[in-house]
């Protein structure tokens, strides 16, 4: 078993860190305990001149670091155990063009098993744009041709639509997508055998809509700084190869699910407005008619109210096609909490070198390390925030048109407690009353619309009322 995370970016693509090289991207690889993950932007001349350089063939269709580079990272860097890091060649192609009198704006990640074919591909598309002003480049291509090129570049060579219902450039999007995969892909879209779910979804809220039955459901991190990498990822059974790798994907027979982002901590879960802070229910962005009450602007609709707008099934409905997904929080941010202060801490950043060297990897601390081995290696407070994360006994303040929501394992009440007292408790009883049940300042409330009672029970979330400045919370996200 190994995850591998397939969709990454080098510090050649817009918006990303100078530390995105492919030495560092294979350090944080082996710390979050991904042991595939894709090279980003191989479109890109400077970067695939580095990737010629730095990694040698491994097994079939992977790479990894040469020798040297490698003994160089393990020198300096205490690397939990592991396999070191295997590469994939991958690169995110941004099309933008008119079909349907609208403008379509679309991300797509394409794969290819070894440099020639990557090189087809390159040729192909550098008649088409300028590949060197950005890794991820933007190009005048339909999508369904960009599939064409993508083929053309030889066997083994897929395409797989990027985080699909993202607002602004994905194939469902609800501000330039369409509303099915065939819409976009026409002719070509029986090669299309996976769809990325992005950061904002996970599988139950997909199954929702029964196009999407024939598409295995992947996730990956999109990482844009090395330490972003794993915050989602995919899970396969198979033996390490790429060839291995896609044809799980194809057959769905080796692939383990996906680990997944909380899918309210996504920037486009919910609607909204991000100029006027202003978060909104699909039942009152309907109410306001999609425009902000504050500026009077289009509001931007999230991927909560675009998948239900697609969705012809509930979630009593859904096929049994998937393996299981596993929700989690990232390691710093959970340890951020913990300590009451801000993930990129020198305490917090210490506190997660300490516990990856002492426990494993981040993907193992997170879904498989035992909880008193946390607790002894850290603190009990960990270990519960564990404990609630596997369980999925979460607060979720939803994100929206790009901001970032927030998921805490604790209320304010719980940790200024625990901080002033410094009491131990035994795991599952922090903030509880003594039958288990959550406590009632957690509650669930209702809303005034019935509306958005079935929506809640559609996605089976509850809905808090807002709290502390908080417009919108979420509890029991995992469902």
């Amino acid at each position: 078993m190994f995850h591998a995370d397939l969709h990454v970016h080098s510090k050649y693509s817009r918006a990303t860190s100078k530390y995105l090289d492919l030495e560092h991207l294979a350090i944080w690889a082996q710390k979050k305990g991904i042991q595939v993950l894709g090279t980003g932007d191989f479109t890109h001349p400077a970067w695939m001149a580095e990737i010629q350089e730095k990694l040698v063939p491994a097994e079939p269709g992977l790479f990894k670091l040469r020798e040297d580079l490698q003994q160089d990272i393990e020198q300096q860097y205490q690397l939990p155990p592991g396999q070191p890091t295997r590469f994939l060649l991958e690169v995110e192609i941004s099309t933008i063009y008119k079909k349907g009198n609208k403008t379509r704006k679309v991300h797509h990640l394409i794969y290819a098993p070894d440099l020639e074919k990557a090189d087809r591909i390159v040729d192909q598309l550098a008649q088409i744009g300028n590949l060197k002003l950005d890794g991820r480049p933007i190009l005048g291509l339909d999508s369904r041709d960009l599939l064409e090129v993508t083929l053309n570049g030889g066997e083994g060579c897929h395409l797989i639509p990027a985080h699909v219902w993202t607002p602004w450039f994905s194939a469902l999007g609800s501000k330039s997508g369409f509303d099915a995969i065939e819409e976009c892909y026409g002719d070509l879209a029986s090669h299309i055998f996976a769809v990325e779910t992005g950061l904002s979804s996970d599988p139950l809220m997909n199954r929702t809509v029964s196009s999407l039955d024939r598409f295995a459901l992947v996730s990956n991190s999109d990482a844009h700084s090395p330490g972003k990498v794993g915050r989602e990822a995919s899970v396969f059974h198979t033996e390490m190869s790429y060839y291995a790798l896609m044809q799980a994907l194809q057959t769905r027979e080796g692939f383990g699910g996906t680990v997944e982002f909380f899918p309210e901590g996504g920037k486009y879960h919910m609607d909204g407005c991000h100029r006027c802070s202003v978060r909104l229910t699909p039942q009152e962005t309907e109410d306001c008619n999609a425009r902000c009450r504050s500026c009077g602007k289009p509001v931007t609709v999230g991927v909560m109210n675009r998948v239900a707008e697609l969705a012809d099934r509930n979630e009593g409905e859904l096929p049994p096609i998937d393996p299981d997904f596993a929700s989690f929080v990232p390691l710093s941010e959970i340890l951020s909490e913990v300590e009451g202060v801000g993930p990129k801490s020198k305490k917090v950043q210490e506190a997660y070198e300490g516990i990856l060297g002492n426990v494993g990897s981040e993907m193992f601390i997170l879904g498989e390390a035992p909880l008193d081995e946390v607790q002894k290696s850290y603190s009990p407070l960990l270990a519960e925030a564990l404990r609630r994360m596997r369980q999925g006994e979460v607060i979720c303040e939803a994100g929206y048109d790009g901001k970032y929501g927030v998921i805490r394992l604790f209320t304010e009440a719980e940790l200024k407690t625990e901080r002033s007292t410094g009491f131990l408790f035994r795991l599952g009883d922090l903030g509880r009353a003594p039958n288990g049940e959550i406590p009632s300042s957690l509650k669930r409330s209702s809303h005034p619309t019935e509306d958005f009672r079935s929506w809640v029970k559609l996605w089976g979330i509850t809905y808090l009322a807002p709290q502390e400045g908080v417009k919108a919370v979420f509890l029991g996200c995992r469902r």
